[in-house]
């Protein structure tokens, strides 16, 4: 497959579409999958969504947010959640394999990072953590990246997904700065044999979960009124979110939001 963006298979001046093959499928939780590809090179920024076509729905597309910033070498990773009533999300959690080929266009969006502004405050939700996590790894590229803090929410610990590889890149970037945050701090009874065949330790003790809602939690900071703030998550926690900010002071100029 070519790389070159500026050649497509039909020899036009301009990519319609880009393709991919899926390398990696790892189902985390019962309603949760990680997708790893290698292909063409995609021109979105990190933080952008891309239009997804997936094999075993021809024709049908949605958006998803890439976890890796653009790359070069083709490497791509969607964090893929199942929506209530949503049979193409719930198909690529459940019945994707390595093989299969993605098809990828109509990069969009305006949820970016500006290397050489102000301290920077990303709130996630779930696996809105995806276009903020390709953030933070582009952000890792700069010679002085600004100070930036991580909550990351869900509603017990087994919803922190990516807790592990959060907290290692929290080690290795004195930069960055991640804050779990829990609504209960105890796991449902009910069994999650996803989370169970893959279970490892999420990287934080139980003393470093902050209780309550992201909203609840971020708006008892204050003001973030000299800071980059980005929310992403589904549409209720994102909205609670932003209304808490704005009710705390934080300037609705300085907030950027986007739903998962």
């Amino acid at each position: 497959m070519t790389n070159d963006p500026s050649v497509s298979p039909g020899h036009s001046s301009q990519r319609s579409y880009w393709l991919a093959d899926v390398v990696e499928h790892h189902r985390l939780r019962h309603d949760m999958a990680v997708v790893r590809l290698i292909g063409e090179y995609v021109p979105f920024l990190a933080g952008q969504s891309v239009q997804v076509e997936v094999p075993q729905f021809p024709g049908m597309r949605r958006r998803f947010s890439p976890a890796l910033p653009p790359s070069l070498d083709g490497k791509l990773e969607f964090h893929v959640r199942t929506v209530a009533g949503g049979w193409c999300s719930g198909g690529i959690v459940a019945d994707t394999a390595v093989g299969d080929r993605w098809k990828l266009s109509l990069p969009e969006g305006m949820f970016t990072v500006d290397p050489d502004g102000d301290e920077v405050v990303m709130i996630a939700g779930g696996t809105g953590l995806a276009p903020l996590r390709a953030q933070i790894l582009d952000l890792a590229r700069q010679p002085d990246p600004p100070t930036t803090y991580l909550f990351f929410g869900g509603s017990a610990p087994r919803d922190l997904y990516a807790a592990d590889m959060l907290a290692l890149l929290a080690a290795d970037l004195p930069w960055l700065t991640v804050v779990p945050v829990v609504e209960r701090l105890d796991d449902p009874s009910w069994p999650d044999k996803w989370y169970e065949s893959h279970r490892v330790d999420i990287g934080f003790d139980e003393d470093d979960l902050l209780q309550g809602t992201l909203a609840e939690v971020v708006g008892s900071y204050g003001s973030f009124n000299r800071h980059q703030v980005l929310v992403c998550g589904s549409p209720a926690m994102t909205r609670s979110t932003v209304e808490r900010l704005l009710d705390a002071g934080t300037p609705a100029e300085r907030i950027q939001f986007e739903g998962a």
